[in-house]
């Protein structure tokens, strides 16, 4: 067994494991141990058995959903696989990224090394060589009602093991059968419960929700520190961060934020550092913003790797004790959950930051800095707008966030000749949390930018010791403006502010240690 690998033998992975897959940092390897691979064969040599008795099981001998009560002859069982994946090839709208459609086939292996799916070794090792060779299905956004699991979406990656449709290749979108035969892979043939198991699952979902939780997790620090650099920037009352204050209202993730802010402060207690006894709430009270994700994170990640490591197709396969039990595991209401409530919790930090920079802005709030933080010098000032434009974009990026906060879970609509009559909009929710988290991460890109500003400000105003700034501040504000230009004279920063969300986004910058 090698250290860079993510090893699969139905153990429980972690979502940085996933998310490590996804980003092409470490390989996937298949258990080939006697006490694995039994498990998995004692499955299929179970559903073979009883498909010989002509026993009846769910999407096996019989129709999908609620053509349930269709049953399949013998001679057609091996065909219907094929037409399950087939049906479902109608998906619409943007396409997933490489990263989560990778992160996909990670998860979905995840499930089915778990040995209850009724799936062969060989599909298992179908999973592995398309993540290992980087193979990842072009699956389309739109089409998943998230009970049922995600089937419109995964029919595209159980198409993919065939030899179907597109996927993502050396930075272009191939022809998979064209890839298949430069790279000498061989298409596989789905056995009788191998196209349900792969599609009736909740992999879709879980992946995008593997990818939120470590941005939100990021913004979490990042906001943090633009709080604290915003604070030094207008002069604010680090008092307000005190560790005495936070002991009495003892939410661990707020105490926590609390003395990330107070360090990059640089609080002593009770400095006699400003004139305001009160700073106003989007400084003050960034703590218990902030906060609320950071101690939502801890259940967040659980809930999402729960998801994660279960078996979540349906019927389950009991090779063991020989059972099949037909259930509702599809169903994707955790994540769903997760999904909204983290992109609750993120847009406030949007919000947050929004109203951070109208303080720093605005000469009435700011404590004695140039109107829109612009760094023109004298009559240059008069032409020069600074972050006027810039906090026009903060405030639509902000809006359009917390506008993406209606939560998707309460949507459940009846589908599917009312069988699924009940359903989790999960990877709705999933996706509205992807959109949410882009907009923060612009937010903050524009953040950054300004608080660096302020403080270079300040510091050329003469209101700052840099002896006295923390020095992983200080050396954030050096990187930053070596990365992006203080802006002087008027320019288009739409460039520069790209390249900031990139850096969020790639997390370029350590932040903290927990």
């Amino acid at each position: 067994m090698k250290n860079s690998n993510v090893v699969f033998d139905g153990r429980d992975i972690q979502l940085h494991e996933v998310m490590a897959l996804a980003r092409g940092l470490k390989k996937a390897e298949l258990s080939e141990g006697d006490e694995f691979t039994t498990r998995i064969q004692k499955g299929v040599a179970f559903l073979e058995a009883l498909l010989a008795e002509e026993g009846v099981i769910y999407g096996v001998t019989t129709g999908y959903g609620d053509s349930c009560t269709n049953f399949i002859p013998a001679e057609l069982v091996d065909e219907l696989p094929l037409h399950l994946t087939r049906f479902h090839g109608c998906g619409m709208g943007k396409h997933f990224s490489h990263e989560l459609s990778v992160a996909t086939l990670a998860v979905r292996l995840t499930s089915l090394s778990k040995g209850f799916s009724g799936v062969s070794y060989g599909l298992l090792k179908q999973f592995e060589m398309l993540i290992n060779e980087d193979i990842a299905p072009l699956i389309p956004e739109e089409g998943s009602v998230g009970a049922s699991g995600d089937l419109t979406p995964l029919s595209y990656v159980a198409a993919v093991l065939m030899g179907e449709r597109q996927v993502y290749f050396k930075g272009n979108v191939r022809d998979t059968k064209d890839v298949f035969a430069e790279q000498n892979i061989q298409p596989i043939t789905l056995k009788p419960k191998e196209g349900l198991a792969v599609m009736n699952g909740t992999a879709v979902m879980t992946a995008i929700a593997c990818s939120a939780w470590e941005r939100a997790e990021y913004l979490s620090r990042l906001t943090a520190r633009i709080t604290a650099m915003a604070s030094i920037a207008l002069k604010g009352n680090s008092n307000h961060f005190d560790e005495l204050l936070f002991a009495v209202k003892p939410h661990p993730g707020q105490i926590q934020i609390a003395d990330w802010i107070r360090n990059d402060v640089n609080h002593h207690e009770h400095p006699r550092n400003s004139d305001r006894l009160q700073d106003r709430y989007s400084i003050r009270c960034a703590p218990h913003v902030i906060g609320v994700l950071k101690d939502a994170l801890p259940w967040m990640k659980t809930n999402i790797e729960n998801e994660l490591n279960s078996a979540n197709d349906n019927p389950i396969i009991d090779g063991e004790g020989e059972h099949v039990l037909h259930g509702g595991h599809f169903y994707g209401g955790h994540i769903a959950f997760v999904m909204d409530s983290m992109k609750n919790c993120v847009a406030n930090l949007a919000d947050l930051m929004d109203r951070q920079m109208a303080l720093l802005m605005d000469t009435k709030y700011n404590n004695g800095l140039p109107s829109n933080l612009t760094g023109a010098k004298g009559d240059r000032k008069m032409i020069n707008h600074g972050f006027k434009a810039v906090q026009i974009g903060v405030s639509s990026w902000t809006a359009e966030a917390l506008k993406g906060t209606m939560p998707a879970s309460v949507f459940s609509r009846s589908t599917e000749c009312h069988n699924q009559d009940k359903v989790s909009m999960g990877t709705i929710a999933a996706r509205d949390c992807l959109r949410v988290l882009e907009l923060t991460e612009q937010v903050a890109a524009a953040a950054l930018l300004s608080v660096c500003q302020g403080v270079h400000l300040r510091i050329e105003m003469d209101d700052l010791d840099t002896a006295k700034l923390n020095q992983a501040v200080y050396t954030m504000v050096q990187n930053v403006l070596a990365t992006v230009d203080v802006v002087e004279e008027d320019r288009p920063l739409e460039q520069d502010l790209r390249r900031l969300m990139s850096m969020i986004q790639t997390q370029s910058w350590s932040l903290y240690e927990s």
